[in-house]
């Protein structure tokens, strides 16, 4: 067998293959580099989803008659005058992009530089057909036809063109968002798909390139550590989609995809998103360029950094630092299909009972909402946990199980002991009373809010698990008789395994023969719960958990679980002492505005929102 050279057309066709896979491709090897070239505003035009028409025109620095010769030969750049690799602060260097895309593809060039005549370039697969002036103004237009045209094997693995333009579309939103000081446009078939002016601060940007409403319900990031910064934008974690395609990730403005990235913005949200919500977010991590290498990939999406565990942990204290910050805040969403579930008109009279909204039986306050409580079985748990003052709110009616209905609201109200605090004293209001046992209703100085009280203690009990835990450990009460929980064996090893980490979350346990462990104390916190229930879910939780969680993770995993076990259940009739304590811990609780899963606990009606019910506005 002979070995020969390959001739120039070949070659530079399987350079394609590895640099331009689609036509979403090209457009961002195009797009970076009217990016270093300097210019201020890019506009892409699309026809076919890129397969049929794809151009570029910007207003950069432009080329001259030699340069653009040049620029067509493979390993020739200007983005690396020197021989240092590592120290590329452009979008690229491999010089590989332009005939890349000129060997499989119809390709017309012009370029102007400043004070000089423009000039154009015409190759087709590979070959100069023609060349010749060209009007234009200072900058450089690119048209790149019939992508593929003559390789029917790449054309045929093309998806549809509305993909392939889906694809275009996520190629320019990253870029825009890493130079918001560039104005970026975007056209498909004659229609306008994308435009954003430069020089927009990079939050906007971000908001006008994901949604409007992360604006809103957002915390700005901006975290330093060792010389490496964070910045950006991270949704509150209420704020959040079903699929992970508007998490954008950036190193040193390059837009990337990199797992040990994603991983680490999993982790920093794990236990504040239910598994499979993702939040929305832009992440910008600047760092020497000595301490990652961006062309381990022909693509330039994936990264390696030399010290990735520094990396993780700078975006996991990153975006808890700013998650921290966001206090009680939750995912406002606009109101207009929530004020369309309200129902409006004549109620029945009968409509007061066991099944109705509202909390039959109880004492009722003047709204004529459920205020009532059983303080024997409510005062001890919240006394216990802190929510409840010593001593407050232990009167009012019992529920009759046995009555066919309840009676209409007395207008009775609990004993005052104190005069009611203010609305307006409050971002989270006051107490005014309880629907379907399961939510608060409070009433702030803007409007009207509802507070889930399982989801809102859950994650109260957690954070203060949390925080013993940094204080030295969570308390434990031993139990006066341990009790025996049976398994089987593979789950048995696991708890042993894990004993110690559990024990400094105050549930004590010990093997008690093959087939079962022996719980001796469980934390304090939780009181006296079902203990086979929580032992059986923190059994599930440990096995699910992956081996490159770090150790904190997993016992912020444990924590939640445990947590969710020491939580207020929806159902439990509240006093308005125990409902204001609640609201009052999450006004100063960080996270306090979503569930341990991800769910907000708490909703407003605002009051224009409730003027429209009733035909004001």
């Amino acid at each position: 067998m002979s070995i020969r050279r390959l001739p120039e057309h070949l070659v530079n066709r399987i350079a394609a293959g590895e640099v331009v896979e689609r036509p979403a491709s090209a457009l961002k090897e195009l797009v970076e580099n009217a990016i270093d070239a300097g210019a201020t505003r890019i506009a892409a035009t699309l026809m076919g989803g890129g397969i049929d028409l794809l151009e570029v025109s910007d207003d950069g620095c432009g080329m001259d008659r030699e340069s653009m010769r040049l620029a067509l030969e493979r390993h020739a750049t200007s983005k690396l005058p020197g021989d240092a690799i590592d120290a590329v602060t452009t979008l690229g260097f491999r010089g590989e992009a332009l005939p890349s895309i000129a060997s499989v593809s119809l390709l017309h060039m012009e370029s102007r530089v400043r004070g000089a005549d423009g000039w154009s370039l015409t190759v087709d697969n590979g070959q100069v057909v023609g060349e010749g002036p060209a009007a234009l103004p200072p900058g450089t237009r690119i048209r790149v036809s019939d992508l593929f045209g003559k390789v029917p094997a790449r054309r045929k693995f093309l998806r549809s063109p509305r993909s392939e333009y889906a694809a275009c579309v996520d190629v320019v939103k990253r870029l825009a968002m890493a130079r918001p000081d560039i104005g970026f446009t975007l056209e498909h078939e004659g229609r306008r798909a994308l435009h954003v002016q430069p020089g927009e601060d990079r939050p906007a940007r971000v908001a006008a390139l994901t949604d409007r409403g992360l604006a809103d319900n957002s915390v700005p990031v901006d975290y330093d550590r060792h010389g490496v910064r964070l910045g950006g934008v991270a949704g509150l974690p209420t704020f959040n989609r079903g699929v992970a395609d508007h998490q954008y990730l950036f190193v040193n403005g390059r837009p990337v995809k990199d797992r040990l990235l994603i991983g680490a913005v999993r982790g920093a949200y794990q236990d504040l998103l239910a598994r499979d919500r993702h939040p929305i977010l832009a992440l910008f991590i600047d760092l020497p360029g000595t301490e990652v290498d961006v062309n381990v990939h022909p693509a330039k999406t994936e990264v390696r950094f030399r010290d990735p565990g520094g990396i993780r942990g700078l975006i996991v204290g990153g975006l808890r630092h700013a998650l921290d910050a966001a206090g009680h805040r939750s995912a406002q969403r606009p109101s207009v299909a929530a004020l369309g579930n309200w129902q409006t008109g004549s109620p029945s009279p009968l409509g007061v009972g066991p099944t109705s909204a509202l909390s039959g039986g109880q004492g009722y306050g003047p709204t004529g909402l459920g205020w009532g409580s059983r303080a024997s079985t409510n005062s001890s748990f919240f006394t216990r946990t802190g929510l409840y003052p010593e001593g407050e709110g232990r009167q009012g009616s019992v529920w009759d199980a046995h009555q066919a209905y309840a009676p209409p609201p007395q207008a009775r109200a609990e004993p005052a002991h104190a005069p009611p605090p203010e609305a307006n004293r409050y971002p989270l209001g006051v107490a005014r009373g309880q629907v379907a046992a399961t939510y608060i209703v409070a009433e702030a100085d803007d409007g009207l809010v509802l507070v889930d009280q399982h989801a809102a203690h859950e994650r109260l009990v957690l954070e203060r698990m949390r925080k013993a835990m940094s204080n030295g450990g969570v308390a434990r009460q031993a139990l006066l008789l341990p009790e025996v929980v049976e398994m089987d064996e593979p789950a048995a090893d696991r708890l042993e395994a894990r004993a110690e980490e559990l024990a400094e979350m105050g549930l004590e346990l010990e093997r008690f023969g093959p087939r079962a462990v022996l719980v001796r104390a469980t934390p304090a916190l939780l009181g006296q719960g079902n203990i086979q229930g929580l032992v059986t879910d923190l059994v599930d939780e440990i096995a699910a958990f992956d081996e490159a969680l770090s150790l904190k993770e997993k016992l912020d995993h444990v924590a939640a679980t445990m947590a969710c076990h020491g939580s207020v259940r929806a159902g439990r009739i509240l006093s308005v002492a125990e409902m204001n304590a609640l609201l009052r811990e999450m006004e100063v609780t960080p996270h306090s505005g979503q569930c341990n899963h991800g769910r907000p606990t708490w909703v407003k009606l605002g009051h224009n929102d409730i003027e429209k019910l009733f035909g004001r506005k």
